[in-house]
């Protein structure tokens, strides 16, 4: 049997000549952008977590002492009990904020404790006389804030409750013209500046998150074909399969090898090799449905795992990638491929035993004179 192995992944139908390997780099398998976003909301949700749950500690504890200390500077209308009754649900909103692992949910509470906190501005502020420094702790917040928010929604709702909650003890205090005017230029300025921060915040997050998931994907995939490398094929195979059986669907494993590869690369050199190998991974990919696994599994073998599909419509799919990939031209001519499959009857049969199955179908594909299609027995 020829040496070497193989993985895919999506790209454009079949290639025409192994020369396109200069322009495959453009066509490897790239997320769609809702996915990477959603990837990168959770992503943010693991990130920031815990520094969200501390900076709601934090808040919770200064708003304590400033409702304590506030007795201290100024009698106020609002008795000490009913300011401090606020403690038990912004120590319930961080309690929760530490267990939240959902994006929105942890922004909701994060928007919650904000609006908790106007409130005890609010009451905090109510009776003092005009140009007393109680407009402070409302001019912080945006501040203070302006790291936690994930996406742009949930900061805009926040800004504008930091914007709006002072409001109504300015409106209907004693407050003056000159005092509200003040107070809506500190908090513009305050606001810009949380704009600020939230943007250099955001871009290197995502440059972080880039990054990591740039660092996984090579550690995942096959460096010249961009499909999954034979260990990750395995574990994503293996998890898809338990699946599988327990919804009681047919799936089938297909093994392919390049026919007469160590002949191309004796004869024409393994760039020319590399070049076919690309081509058909290329292939493969253009020919997979969404939930189709594809692996690189040594030199030139490719694994398919196709869940939903039973040895009869497994055939017919080989018999299509055939045909697509003899349309990929070699130095020597076409390219072929020799297919094995085998279907999972038994639910008790591993993912190492169907594979098992349908690499001994590729063998027998090759000795009976390559370019064909062999099914394995049953399982």
């Amino acid at each position: 049997m020829d040496a070497d192995h193989v993985e895919a992944g999506p790209v454009p139908a079949p290639v025409p000549e192994i020369r396109m390997y200069l322009l495959f780099p453009e066509h490897r398998r790239r997320p769609p952008a809702p996915d990477q976003r959603r990837q990168y909301r959770h992503y943010l949700a693991q990130q920031m977590g815990p520094m969200i749950h501390a900076l709601m500690l934090m808040a919770t504890l200064c708003y304590g002492a400033a409702a304590v200390a506030s007795t201290l500077i100024h009698s106020s209308p609002i008795p000490l009990l009913l300011r401090l009754s606020l403690l038990l649900p912004l120590l319930l909103v961080a309690a929760a904020a530490r267990k939240a692992r959902r994006p929105r949910l942890l922004s909701g509470l994060a928007l919650l404790c904000v609006l908790l906190l106007e409130i005890g501005i609010n009451l905090n502020s109510a009776g003092r006389a005009p140009g007393q420094p109680w407009v402070i702790p409302g001019l912080l917040l945006p501040v203070a804030s302006s790291v936690i928010w994930l996406e742009r929604w949930d900061f805009a709702i926040a800004m504008a409750l930091c914007a709006l909650g002072p409001l109504p003890v300015l409106l209907f205090g004693a407050a003056t013209s000159v005092h509200i005017v003040q107070y809506l230029v500190y908090m513009a300025i305050a606001i810009s500046l949380s704009a600020v921060l939230r943007a250099f915040m955001a871009r290197t997050l995502f440059e972080q998150f880039r990054l990591e998931r740039q660092l996984r994907e090579q550690a995942n995939t096959d460096g010249l074909t961009g499909l999954l490398l034979r260990n990750r094929f395995l574990e994503l195979a293996r998890l898809a399969l338990g699946a599988i059986h327990s919804q009681q669907k047919p799936v089938c494993m297909l093994y392919l090898d390049a026919d007469h590869f160590k002949q191309l690369n004796d004869d024409h050199g393994h760039a020319a090799g590399d070049a076919a190998l690309i081509a058909l991974a290329a292939t493969l990919r253009a020919q997979t449905r969404p939930g189709d696994l594809i692996g690189r599994i040594g030199g030139e073998e490719f694994a398919l795992l196709l869940p939903g599909i039973d040895q009869l419509q497994a055939q017919q799919r080989g018999e299509r990638l055939q045909l697509t990939i003899r349309t990929i031209q070699r130095p020597d001519g076409p390219l072929t491929v020799s297919i094995g499959i085998a279907e999972c009857r038994d639910a008790d049969e591993g993912l190492e035993a169907l594979l098992a199955r349908a690499d001994q179908a590729m063998r027998k594909a090759k000795r009976e004179g390559r370019d064909r299609i062999v099914c394995a027995a049953g399982g």
